[in-house]
């Protein structure tokens, strides 16, 4: 387990997840009651905003940011992550809202953190496992991962994942004004840097469960964004890698 001192913040990014916020935020709530509940809502128009601040009235450990625009993941989770940080927390989470990840696990993931800088509840791990997902879409998650893990030479097989726990020094480190990208895409974007800041990363197997209320926010853009940026790191840390090895052999 995290050190019986650490102050541990879950944060959960909402949009227009006014059927699923308070279920999730009532979970991880009887999950860690010691920790903080962040809701950051990107400027919902469904109501979600004003249900967070009728959470945040009934519970003083429920805390509520409000975007003036919406942004997207990327933009909100960095907004969350400075908030957590000037909060002088320990251990910052990332947890969806809407139901695809169990608040029942949270225990798991901090109790991993013990031991590493990041954990990622892992799909594509030895234990993990999808509910209710297409075979179509289990196919390009398993195929994104993969092409990821491999393209960037990164230590885990679930690099989109989103159910994850930072020691807050990593997020300190991280030159986190420097991430630009809005959607999925920002999740590989953290764990890249993470790894090539040289934390330790871990896995532990979660379930992954389909969304039985609300929309899916996952669209075509999205996918075509992570592929092509992470096809540009690949390359530009290959050529990193080349440069350094001419060098190491000295100039023509």
């Amino acid at each position: 387990m995290t050190g019986t001192g650490d102050r541990v913040l879950v944060i959960v990014p909402t949009y227009n997840e006014v059927d699923n916020l308070a279920i999730a935020v009532s979970g991880a709530r009887r999950a860690v009651p010691g920790a903080d509940i962040l809701v950051v809502d990107d400027h919902s128009p469904d109501g979600t905003g004003s249900l967070a601040d009728e959470l945040t009235a009934a519970d003083p450990r429920v805390h509520v940011l409000h975007r003036a625009v919406k942004e997207g993941l990327g933009a909100a989770y960095k907004q969350a992550f400075r908030w957590a940080l000037d909060g002088g927390y320990d251990v910052v989470v990332e947890m969806d809202a809407d139901g695809s990840h169990d608040p029942g696990e949270l225990p798991k993931l901090l109790a991993e953190l013990a031991h590493v800088d990041l954990v990622i509840g892992s799909r594509w791990v030895d234990g993990g496992a999808v509910v209710d997902w297409p075979y179509w879409r289990r196919a390009l998650s398993r195929g994104g991962n993969r092409y990821t893990r491999l393209a960037l030479r990164l230590p885990v097989r679930d690099a989109t994942g989103g159910f994850r726990a930072f020691r807050a020094d990593v997020l300190r480190t991280l030159p986190l004004g420097e991430v630009s990208s809005a959607g999925y895409c920002f999740q590989v974007d953290l764990v890249f840097r993470t790894a090539q800041a040289g934390f330790r990363i871990s896995e532990v197997p979660i379930t992954f469960r389909e969304r039985t209320l609300g929309h899916s926010k996952m669209n075509g853009a999205i996918v075509v964004e992570a592929l092509t940026k992470v096809t540009l790191w690949a390359l530009t840390n290959l050529g990193a890698r080349l440069r350094q090895r001419t060098g190491s052999r000295g100039g023509c």
